[in-house]
């Protein structure tokens, strides 16, 4: 069964079960990945969350049932979810603009939100240069937080962009970078000096809707990583993608661009698949002054 198969079944279980609990761990094993690599997958491709394509759906579903008039609100709110008929009207209002009670006048405007299906799409004949990297297992440390899958951080409303720049201003990032000691090239390893760490380690995971992410080193015998997180990163083959090739002009590479080419096309063509254990974005910079990303990506065959 080929990706586009997987996550067509996985959509197939989500609408099934838009009027039950849907359990995340099912969505996963019904295309074979991890519960992270499914949502990350899905929001590359989308550019959506996962749990907000749900709560789309379910609201599109309650503005059809309140078209009934024998619907109780109360019972619709359960029906997807609920607790309250007060949360439903939230929900519902932030959605189509208009309570649940306005929305059953005649000629209300509602929102409607269709049925997700993946579909191969014919997008030109526009190259995916990449090279496969087989490593030994190495460490990398330094500033670790916890972040939601819509990327805002512990409830503070903190974006993952944000955060660099605050670690930037505030000399966290000077910091950093002082405390690599030692060259990466010449310990065969990696020939940029900071790069940004997703490190999935399982333990680390509070729930479906969370991701640790560490702005870090790779850490050396010499690195004064006192203070800071380690994270081990195992021995892994590794799928490598840089914006080099994009020919947009220095540091105006485009990383969602890239990363859904990555979900959308190469893993579909390819035989690998994407697994958890730490992903990379590295921030580079060649002889020629050149500013570009590369996105590192760990890998089994199929």
């Amino acid at each position: 069964m080929d990706w586009l198969q997987r996550m067509n079944l996985a959509i197939d279980y989500i609408e099934d079960n838009l009027e039950h609990d849907i359990d995340y761990e099912q969505i996963a094993r019904i295309a074979v990945c991890s519960v992270y690599q499914f949502q990350r997958m899905f929001s590359f491709v989308i550019e959506m969350p996962l749990s907000e394509y749900i709560r789309r759906r379910r609201l599109t579903l309650a503005a059809f049932d309140l078209q009934d008039k024998k619907n109780r609100v109360t019972d619709i709110a359960l029906k997807y979810g609920y607790e309250t008929p007060e949360s439903f009207s939230r929900a519902f209002h932030n959605l189509h603009g208009m309570t649940p009670t306005s929305a059953r006048q005649a000629g209300s405007r509602l929102k409607a939100y269709p049925r997700l299906s993946f579909q191969i799409t014919l997008k030109g004949v526009a190259e995916m240069i990449y090279r496969i990297e087989v490593r030994e297992a190495f460490q990398v440390y330094g500033l670790e937080d916890v972040y939601g899958m819509d990327t805002i951080a512990n409830g503070e409303g903190v974006s993952i962009p944000e955060v660099w720049q605050n670690i930037s201003n505030n000399g966290e990032f000077d910091r950093l970078e002082q405390s690599v000691i030692g060259d990466w090239r010449a310990e065969g390893h990696f020939s940029h000096e900071l790069g940004a760490v997703f490190a999935f380690d399982s333990y680390k995971f509070t729930s479906n809707t969370t991701f640790p992410y560490l702005i870090g080193c790779y850490k050396s015998a010499q690195s004064k990583a006192d203070g800071y997180t380690v994270v081990d990163v195992p021995a892994s083959s590794w799928a490598v993608f840089s914006t080099l090739n994009d020919g947009n002009g220095s540091g105006k590479y485009d990383l969602s661009a890239l990363r859904n080419r990555i979900f959308s096309e190469w893993l579909q063509t390819s035989k690998y698949n994407i697994i958890d254990g730490g992903n990379f974005e590295m921030y580079c910079t060649n002889q020629d002054g050149y500013e570009y990303c590369e996105l590192w990506y760990r890998i089994e065959e199929k």
